[in-house]
């Protein structure tokens, strides 16, 4: 498990404990699909972090060791506290008890009360089988008889109060949306730090091959989505989730 980023926010296990952690296969999944509600999270005072499954480094553009590099950039961009890479196998990686426990040990590490991972489902195979290890690791995790350890010492038992799945490339319907309109050019901006996988405008010296989501047809969509996924909620720009249990809310007055 590799540390990439840490806003020095964290500095004792008390200070550990993470309101939001978001569990992504690839590093930039967790800015395509709900980096604006991160961004948002961070501004009202929660604490949040990410934790990739692997590096990425199967993607035909750019290195694995790019790709670390931007996604330290990425959360400097978003103010997220802090950011791990788990160093699973990129297109390999299985819903197995090794896997498992790589990922209950990283959900009691930072014990937070909502996770959110990949979407159920998607053109990716990575995307899907993500979001069934970690829907698993998060119901794991609360069985005390489950032991781990991380730095020498036993972790409690920890499960999130909720987990939450994002909406990624195939079109899904929405559970819930937040509006991320106030943050959504900060949020292209986390995007963006990942240049080697992404079109950036007037760069010449562009030599990689083409991908899915190199063009500028590509953000074009990513743009045009978020406006369809906040339109119903009456929001100008959304991210869209799916969850695994029925919501619910003390007050009626508290939905919009």
């Amino acid at each position: 498990m590799q540390a990439l980023y840490s806003n020095g926010r964290l500095q004792n296990i008390e200070m550990m404990k993470l309101d939001i952690l978001a569990i992504m296969a690839h590093p930039d999944d967790a800015e395509l699909s709900c980096s604006g509600t991160l961004i948002k999270a961070v501004k009202a005072g929660h604490r949040v972090g990410i934790a990739d499954l692997t590096r990425g480094e199967l993607g035909t553009r750019g290195s694995a060791e790019k790709r670390m590099k931007e996604a330290a950039r990425a959360s400097e961009l978003m103010g997220i506290h802090v950011r791990e890479n788990l160093g699973q196998a990129d297109g390999f990686f299985e819903v197995d008890r090794g896997h498992l426990m790589a990922v209950i040990k990283v959900i009691r590490k930072y014990q937070p009360k909502i996770v959110i991972t990949n979407a159920v489902k998607d053109r990716h195979p990575d995307h899907g089988r993500a979001s069934a290890l970690v829907s698993r690791a998060a119901f794991l995790s609360g069985l005390r008889k489950i032991e781990s350890s991380e730095d020498g010492g036993v972790q409690p038992a920890w499960r999130p109060a909720a987990v939450y799945h994002v909406i990624q490339d195939y079109y899904m319907q929405a559970d819930f949306v937040v509006d991320i309109s106030e943050v959504i050019e900060e949020k292209f901006r986390a995007i963006m730090a990942f240049d080697s996988q992404f079109y950036v405008p007037d760069k010449e010296d562009d030599k990689e091959p083409r991908t899915p989501i190199s063009g500028k047809e590509f953000m074009e969509f990513l743009r045009s989505r978020m406006r369809e996924t906040g339109r119903p909620a009456g929001v100008e720009y959304g991210e869209g989730f799916t969850v695994e249990r029925t919501l619910g809310v003390k007050n009626i007055f508290d939905l919009f």
